[in-house]
C-alpha cells in the first residue's frame, strides 16, 4: 500500500494535536535511567567488544567477527518473539514494564560474563565461550530493551511530550556514554594489579553491571503505561507481521537503524585501534600535558586527585593511549550532551524530525570522512574533527526512538490495530544486527589488512592503512546510506500532527 492510499484510510483533520497525556519530570527521569543502563552495555559492546576479543581473548579479527555474526542468527528468532510476547503480556503493571523488572538481573549477569576471561588457553574453546556469552547477552538485551523501548511509545501520545521523553532519555544515555567511553580503559588499567588486565576488566564491568541493575529497577517503579491497543483488537500474530512489513515508515526506519548502528559500531571500535596504533604517543602525551593530565611533582590539588583516582592521569607516553582515547570520547560525549539539550527538541519542533535527521546525519558523514586526513601527530585536528562530528550527530540521538514510536502510531492509524512491541522488536533487531555487523566488518577488515592480535603498537603499514580507512571513509559511506533511507520516511511534521489528532479522537471514544 503506497502512502497516498494509506492517507485515504483515515479522515484528515487539520487541527494541531493537543496534549494527550502530560508526563511528570520524575517519570521522564525514571524512564531515562533504563536507557542509561542499556547504554552501559551498548557502549561497551560498540567500542570495546571487538578489541576485547582480539587483544584480551587473543582471537583473530575474522574469528571475532564470526562470533558476532553467529549471535545475529539467533537474534532473527529472538527479537520477533520478544515483540510478540510483550504485546500479549497482561499484568497489573502493564505489557512492557514487567519485562524490564524480570530481565534486569540476568541481563547484567551475562554482561559480566561476556567480558570475563576464564583463562582458557585453547583458542577454539575461547571462541566457543565468547560465542555463548555474547549470544546470551544479546538475547537478554532483546528481552529487556525491546519492551523498554516499547514502553516509551505507550507513556503518552502527545508529539512534544514524546520528544521530551526521548530527549531526557538520551541525556541519560549520553551520561552513560561519557562514563563508559571515557573511564573504561583508565579504570581497567587501574584495576589491573601487576599487569593482570583480565582482572581489571572484571572489576570494571562488575561495577557497571551493579549500577545498571539498580537503574532498571528504578525505571520499573517510576513509569506508567497509558496507551492501550483498541478495545476490540484481537491477537493475530500473522496480521501483526503483515501490518509491520507493509508499513512504509517502518521499512525506512529499519534500514536507517541497520546502517546507522553498523556505522557506529564500526567507527567506535576502529577509533580504539586508531588511537593505539596510528596516533603518535609522544604527541598525544604532550597534548594531554596541555590539559593538565600528566603526573605532577606536587600533589596537584583535589581535582587532580579525583582525576588520578579514576586513572585519568598519565605518567609516560607509553600509557598515553588509554587516557588520550578516554578524553577523546569524553569530549565527544559532552558535545553530544549539549547538542541533545540545546538543539534536538528545538530543531525537531521547528523543522520536523525527518528534516533535522537528514541534514545532521549528512554532516556527520562528512566530518567522519575527514578523519582520513590528519597526520599521526596532528592531535589538535583529530580532536576538533571529533567535536564537529559529535555536534552534527547530537540532534539525531533522541529522534530515532521518537520516530519509531511515531511509526507504531502510524500502524494504528492506518490499520486500526496496535502492535507497539512488534514494531520496536523489528527495529531493535536492526540495531543489534548493525551492532554485530559493524564489529564483524571491522574484524574481517583487520584480518584482511594484516592486523596481528596482541601486537598493539607494532602493526604493519598495511594494517595501519586499514585502520585509518575503517575510521573514516568506510563508515562515512555507511552514514550516507542511512541518509538515503531517511528520504523514504513519509511521516512529516504536518502529517504527524494530523495523525495524532485522529488517534486522540479514536481513543477518547
Amino acid at each position: 500500500m503506497n502512502l497516498q492510499s494509506q492517507e485515504a484510510v483515515a479522515p484528515k483533520i487539520n487541527i494541531k494535536a493537543s496534549a494527550a497525556h502530560e508526563v511528570s519530570m520524575a517519570e521522564k527521569i525514571g524512564y531515562s535511567l533504563g536507557d542509561c543502563s542499556a547504554n552501559i552495555v551498548f557502549q561497551m559492546m560498540m567500542i570495546y567488544q571487538t578489541k576485547f576479543y582480539t587483544d584480551v581473548f587473543g582471537l583473530e579479527g575474522a574469528i571475532a567477527g564470526t562470533v558476532m555474526l553467529i549471535a545475529r542468527i539467533v537474534d532473527a528468532f529472538v527479537d520477533p518473539t520478544v515483540g510478540i510476547l510483550s504485546d500479549r503480556t497482561k499484568t497489573k503493571w502493564g505489557k512492557y514494564r514487567p519485562w524490564v523488572l524480570w530481565t534486569a538481573l540476568p541481563f547484567m549477569v551475562f554482561y559480566i560474563l561476556a567480558f570475563y576471561n576464564p583463562g582458557i588457553e585453547d583458542k577454539a574453546v575461547v571462541a566457543v565461550y565468547a560465542t555463548l556469552s555474547y549470544t546470551l547477552l544479546m538475547t537478554f538485551y532483546s528481552f529487556n530493551n525491546t519492551p523498554y523501548s516499547s514502553l516509551g511509545g505507550v507513556m503518552t501520545g502527545d508529539i512534544k511530550e514524546r520528544t521530551s521523553i526521548t530527549s531526557i532519555r538520551f541525556v541519560a544515555a549520553t551520561v552513560a556514554q561519557f562514563v563508559i567511553q571515557g573511564l573504561t580503559l583508565p579504570l581497567v588499567n587501574k584495576f589491573s594489579d601487576g599487569g593482570d588486565i583480565s582482572k581489571g576488566w572484571f572489576y570494571t564491568i562488575s561495577i557497571y553491571a551493579a549500577i545498571g541493575f539498580v537503574f532498571l529497577i528504578i525505571t520499573f517503579f517510576s513509569t506508567k503505561e497509558r496507551i492501550e491497543p483498541p478495545a476490540n483488537q484481537k491477537s493475530d500474530t500473522r496480521q501483526d507481521i503483515k501490518d509491520v512489513l507493509s508499513n512504509v515508515p517502518w521499512r525506512s526506519m529499519f534500514l536507517l537503524t541497520l546502517f546507522l548502528f553498523t556505522t557506529l559500531a564500526m567507527w567506535g571500535s576502529a577509533m580504539n585501534y586508531y588511537f593505539e596504533n596510528y596516533v603518535n604517543r609522544d604527541a598525544l602525551f604532550l597534548f594531554l600535558g596541555k590539559l593538565g593530565l600528566v603526573t605532577q611533582s606536587d600533589n596537584g590539588g583535589m581535582f587532580y586527585g579525583i582525576l588520578n583516582a579514576f586513572g585519568l592521569i598519565v605518567a609516560s607516553p607509553e600509557r598515553a593511549y588509554e587516557v588520550g582515547f578516554g578524553v577523546f570520547n569524553m569530549i565527544g560525549a559532552l558535545v553530544q550532551f549539549a547538542g541533545v539539550i540545546l538543539l534536538s527538541t528545538f530543531l525537531a519542533n521547528r523543522y520536523g524530525k525527518k528534516r533535522v535527521f537528514i541534514i545532521c546525519l549528512a554532516l556527520t558523514a562528512f566530518f567522519t570522512a575527514l578523519f582520513y586526513f590528519p597526520g599521526k601527530a596532528d592531535i589538535e585536528t583529530i580532536f576538533i574533527l571529533n567535536i564537529l562530528k559529535s555536534l552534527a550527530y547530537a540532534p539525531t540521538i533522541p529522534l530515532l526512538w521518537a520516530m519509531i514510536a511515531d511509526v507504531a502510531d502510524f500502524s494504528e492509524y492506518i490499520n486500526y490495530r496496535r502492535a507497539t512491541g512488534f514494531v520496536f522488536a523489528g527495529v531493535v533487531f536492526a540495531l543489534k544486527v548493525g551492532l554485530g555487523l559493524g564489529g564483524a566488518i571491522l574484524g574481517f577488515l583487520l584480518s584482511g589488512f594484516g592486523y596481528v592480535s596482541g601486537s598493539a603498537g607494532m602493526q604493519s603499514d598495511t594494517a595501519i592503512t586499514g585502520i585509518v580507512f575503517s575510521s573514516s571513509i568506510i563508515p562515512a559511506v555507511c552514514f550516507f546510506i542511512g541518509v538515503i533511507a531517511l528520504y523514504y520516511y513519509p511521516i512529516t511534521k504536518e502529517y504527524n500532527e494530523q495523525m495524532q489528532t485522529e488517534l486522540k479522537r479514536r481513543r477518547s471514544n
